[in-house]
């Protein structure tokens, strides 16, 4: 994904720097009056906490601290969803949304660098993100929290909602990851036929996905973030996606200096060795069975988490309730692409089931 990212933000960078860091300034700062909370029932806070060891980032932002919680879990691995805030402003109304920057992500690496991150392993992280839970519970007076995972991020966002239904009123998975203990390979295969499709155009590239081949044990880093390339620049609706949402949301962000995105960026870099350490999950093996109500939202057109794997692991799923939708016109990061058709979701699917009262719009 970081490469990904490197490659687009390339492409972007194009006007006169002067001019570019005008304008950044300009939206930034309308971005941040937007993000203002100001209701008397509204909470806004964030800053480090004392988790696993080491302090990790969490803010937390609602307009009523009635709502439901959402524990958001990152993708990436190691990308902060903090970027994505302006674009989510209007969750806020009706969820308190928990963003937490897990150990090798945002700025809970920017503080320390990577001789503050501890251990990094993803037993490490499930600890963590029980910790986190519990420092919720307490913080907010609650007993029970919606899990939200986004990405790379579902791959921990699963066992959490598998393994402590006490803990979590609902899972829902969005770009639903499902690695199938290495024999999902359709997005790879998918990925194939289109570099074979354009021809000469891309001799290049497909050379470099058949030489890396499918099986994702035997990658290294590097070829997790070449792989992530090929698939995201190679399919139109998702290269538009990087350029429009991920990076648009970067370079705007009005909680990041620029010197805040190169950290970013390393971050991500330096928590690509969990792609090799997940590379053998299996989600089937680990159980298919959730004591809370389990939901996933999948980009229509997603070619890297694509959503036929999704709903096959959906079916076999049992669960007191369980809805899969489709979000329409959407690839990967379907949920930052169009936050309204994922709060719809949220509100007309979700929210009744967790708390059995009707949605106000």
């Amino acid at each position: 994904m970081l490469a990904t990212i490197a490659t687009v933000s390339a492409a972007a960078l194009t006007a006169p720097v002067a001019g570019l860091l005008g304008y950044r300034q300009l939206k930034r700062a309308a971005f941040a009056e937007r993000l203002r909370i100001t209701g008397p029932k509204g909470i806004e806070e964030a800053g480090f906490v004392r988790i696993g060891g080491i302090d990790q980032w969490v803010s937390i932002r609602g307009e009523d601290r009635d709502n439901p919680v959402i524990l958001e879990i990152l993708g990436g691995p190691g990308a902060s969803n903090l970027v994505f805030t302006p674009r989510t402003r209007g969750w806020e109304k009706h969820f308190t949304i928990v963003r937490w920057d897990m150990r090798g992500a945002g700025f809970t690496f920017a503080a320390t660098g990577p001789e503050g991150q501890g251990e990094l392993s993803y037993e490490r992280l499930h600890h963590d993100a029980l910790e986190v839970t519990e420092h919720l519970r307490t913080r907010l007076g609650i007993d029970r929290l919606l899990l939200v995972a986004n990405s790379f991020g579902t791959v921990l966002g699963l066992r959490l909602a598998r393994n402590h239904p006490e803990l979590y009123s609902g899972y829902v998975g969005t770009d639903q990851n499902i690695i199938d203990g290495g024999r999902e390979r359709s997005a790879y295969d998918a990925l194939v036929g289109r570099l074979r499709a354009a021809g000469r155009k891309k001799e290049k590239e497909l050379a470099t996905a058949l030489a890396m081949g499918a099986d994702r044990s035997a990658w290294t880093t590097k070829d997790v973030g070449e792989y992530n390339k090929l698939v995201l620049t190679s399919d139109p609706l998702s290269f538009d996606t990087m350029k429009t949402v991920v990076m648009r949301s970067l370079w705007f962000s009005p909680l990041h200096t620029l010197r805040g995105l190169r950290s970013y960026l390393k971050a991500m870099e330096f928590s690509e060795r969990l792609q090799l350490e997940a590379a053998a999950f299996d989600e089937r093996a680990e159980g298919t069975e959730f004591r809370i109500p389990f939901f996933v939202f999948q980009g229509d057109s997603d070619v890297l988490t694509p959503p036929e794997p999704a709903k096959r692991f959906f079916d076999e799923v049992t669960a007191p309730v369980k809805e899969f939708a489709l979000i329409r016109n959407a690839g990967h990061f379907a949920s930052f692409r169009h936050p309204d058709q994922f709060l719809d979701l949220m509100l007309t699917v979700v929210r009744p089931a967790i708390t059995a009262q009707p949605v106000a719009r």
